[in-house]
């Protein structure tokens, strides 16, 4: 590293320019005058573009009242558990479902926590040093509550669901920041006493054991099996006697959710189109199913979700960088709906590859399309309907609506069933996948 150029001082020099460079153009100081008052967001908002994003679709899917993962981020068990809603809502013939989201968080934290023990066992064993790259990737990124659709369909594989008022939210469901402190706190020491040397087998079970006293303690003790009973919206009482999760899950939730392929969109040219992604390191239950995506161009995303919607009629999980070109407030997202670089006189032009490339996208939330505007032709995409899990005081009562453009820029991710792909994007699940390194903006989890 010796050989680096040296740094340069910002000095009274440079810091004179770029006052004087600053105050040389008047529209500048209007600039900071509307900024510092109203914020950049209500400046830079383009009033056209923001009026002409109707929210009318040719396809719509009533998912009724949206749910909130309040201050959590649990995106990904919400979006997923909104698609699974949808199917036991029309199973039981009621308007007003909502699954235990704890639940879900509850059994893949507590998986997590066992996979990220045995895992980090392994990489002590096979000679890897604590202070490497990996390690300290693994450590510093443990135990968040992100997560993928694959991983989602491995808890409910595994535990099934149940209705959320068997289940309720607690405060640590609703504000996870002190609970994962201290399951971070049990975990890295647990890899601590690893490397000083203790028994490895050891340490996993009591620092799993550990995690599970503090997800009880927080979250409460989950159900193994419940009476089911129900009245549907033509006032029908309904009894099911008593049913496990997993009896619950198969029998109401019974699209074939499991099976579906997690199609992803990298647009970088390294890694070619019809081939299997996949993320070392990156899963919550051991023995479940890899977290895997297959390749594909976003145009053949765009047609899935389009022909779930109006095919199967059903919503469609996605995963995408929420941030960018966002009105919260009004629950908007299209490219061109924020001037940022007419204010900061800046050319804001990376495409989608040199954002991924150099950090600037990633995805990061996941939320389903419950609607899409289609053109005459039947097959144009122009607008999408976005059932988000902010809860109801914003947006369109929490929905959101999307320009077809963003969704090509910003959409990284959609779950599609298996049934849906060619021949050839079938036969690519077969082979091995290519493998990325743990912080690879592919494996960035949706929260």
């Amino acid at each position: 590293m010796s050989d680096l150029k040296p740094l340069k001082p910002l000095d009274d020099t440079r810091l004179g320019a770029l006052r004087e460079g600053f105050a040389a153009n008047p529209v500048n100081r209007l600039a900071m005058n509307a900024v510092t008052l109203g914020g950049i967001d209500k400046v830079a908002r383009n009033y056209d573009r923001a009026r002409l994003l109707q929210r009318r679709f040719s396809v719509t899917v009533d998912n009724g009242k949206v749910t909130s993962q309040a201050r959590s981020g649990r995106c990904w068990l919400f979006s997923s558990l909104n698609v699974a809603r949808f199917v036991a809502k029309r199973n039981l013939g009621v308007k007003d479902f909502e699954f235990s989201q704890n639940y879900a968080m509850y059994y893949d934290k507590l998986e997590r926590a066992n996979y990220f023990m045995q895992d980090m066992a392994a990489l002590h064993a096979a000679g890897e040093p604590e202070d490497s790259r990996l390690v300290q990737h693994l450590l510093h990124d443990v135990m968040g509550d992100g997560g993928q659709w694959t991983m989602a369909m491995n808890v409910y594989e595994k535990y099934g669901a149940v209705p959320k008022d068997l289940f309720p939210e607690t405060a640590s469901s609703q504000n996870t920041g002190q609970m994962n402190t201290n399951l971070r706190a049990v975990l890295r020491q647990g890899v601590a006493r690893i490397y000083a040397g203790e028994d490895a087998d050891a340490v996993v079970a009591q620092t799993v054991a550990a995690a599970h006293r503090v997800l009880t303690i927080h979250l409460g003790t989950p159900p193994t099996s419940f009476d089911w009973e129900w009245t549907d919206d033509d006032g029908h009482f309904h009894r099911d006697g008593e049913i496990t999760p997993q009896e619950f899950w198969a029998k109401y939730v019974d699209a074939g959710l499991e099976d579906y392929v997690c199609l992803v969109d990298d647009p970088r040219a390294e890694h070619p189109k019809g081939r299997k992604i996949g993320i070392e390191h990156l899963g919550n239950v051991v023995g479940g199913t890899p977290t895997e995506y297959l390749n594909v161009p976003v145009e053949f995303m765009k047609d899935c979700a389009r022909r779930i919607l109006s095919d199967d009629g059903i919503p469609v999980w996605f995963g995408a960088d929420c941030h960018p070109m966002m009105d919260r407030e009004n629950g908007a997202w299209a490219t061109d709906l924020f001037e940022y670089g007419s204010v900061y006189d800046f050319d804001f032009s990376m495409d989608k590859e040199t954002r991924v490339r150099f950090a600037d996208s990633a995805m990061n939330h996941a939320m389903a399309f419950v609607g899409v505007d289609v053109a005459d032709d039947g097959r144009t995409t122009r607008r999408w309907r976005v059932e988000n899990s902010w809860g109801e005081k914003i947006a369109d009562k929490g929905y959101f609506t999307m320009s077809d453009d963003w969704f090509g820029e910003y959409v990284y991710e959609i779950a599609v069933p298996k049934s849906m792909l060619p021949k050839d994007y079938l036969a690519a699940l077969d082979e091995p996948a290519i493998m990325l390194p743990a912080w690879d903006p592919m494996g960035a989890l949706a929260r």
